[in-house]
């Protein structure tokens, strides 16, 4: 069963499936480093279509991360205009950017960053409930995203009882369970042995193919890249291919 938005959360979205769900033109960031200004961002534009997997590589401090967090709304650009399902978000106040980014947004990062004291359920329940779902439907949600990953009979465990790369599961669960428009990863299998991080790669993959989720993720890992419909890499400030 492919988990479905509410008729509230569609209407915030484009319905042209041709439409690119992720659009950014012109992306400038730079911080305030000993020397002066160090520009980390330089006029990046990118499209995403719905139902990819892109994977955006390149060296230390490239500003991968910089630029993620950014697409993500957790970080502002000096300049340039970004849109995520039919939206444009940088004229935002920060409480409109933190309630929108509830309901359209799915995080991954390299750590899991689930809640120690409730359960693998629990946390994947998490976000629904705070997005105004109610217990029974949030709860049928997380064991239904649960038992896809093939984590059914670890949903009443505490994040201290799950082995990393199940923990991590748990974490890409948390993130696709309110059907977001767009999940963004950062290095999520950086934490993790191979055997893990090869289980977590095939299951990103599954997310674009068998359930039509759009993954944009920054890693270092060659394998993971490998397995995206496309890749970009940051260099100089600038996405190529």
């Amino acid at each position: 069963m492919l988990l479905k938005r509410s008729p509230e959360s569609v209407a915030e979205t484009s319905d042209d499936p041709a439409a690119p769900i992720l659009r950014a033109v012109g992306i400038h960031k730079s911080y305030v480093a000993p020397g002066g200004r160090l520009q980390v961002l330089q006029g990046v534009d990118l499209e995403v279509r719905r139902g990819t997997l892109l994977a955006i590589v390149g060296a230390s401090g490239s500003g991968k991360s910089t630029l993620l967090n950014i697409l993500g709304t957790l970080d502002r650009a000096d300049s340039g205009t970004l849109e995520v399902g039919g939206r444009r978000l940088e004229g935002m106040s920060e409480r409109e950017r933190c309630a929108w980014r509830a309901r359209r947004l799915g995080f991954v990062f390299q750590f899991h960053h689930l809640l120690s004291e409730f359960t693998a359920e629990e946390n994947v329940m998490m976000p629904l409930l705070i997005a105004g779902e109610a217990f029974e439907r949030a709860r049928a949600r997380a064991r239904e995203t649960l038992g896809w990953m093939g984590l059914e009979e670890r949903r009443e465990h505490l994040p201290s009882e799950l082995s990393g790369g199940e923990a991590q599961r748990v974490a890409v669960a948390r993130a696709i369970a309110p059907a977001p428009d767009l999940i963004l990863a950062d290095e999520p299998s950086g934490n993790l042995d191979a055997a893990a991080a090869g289980r977590l790669h095939s299951l990103l993959s599954s997310l674009t193919h068998e359930r039509h989720q759009t993954v944009v993720l920054v890693t270092h890992n060659d394998t993971l890249a490998a397995q995206a419909d496309r890749v970009l890499k940051l260099d100089a400030g600038r996405l190529g291919a």
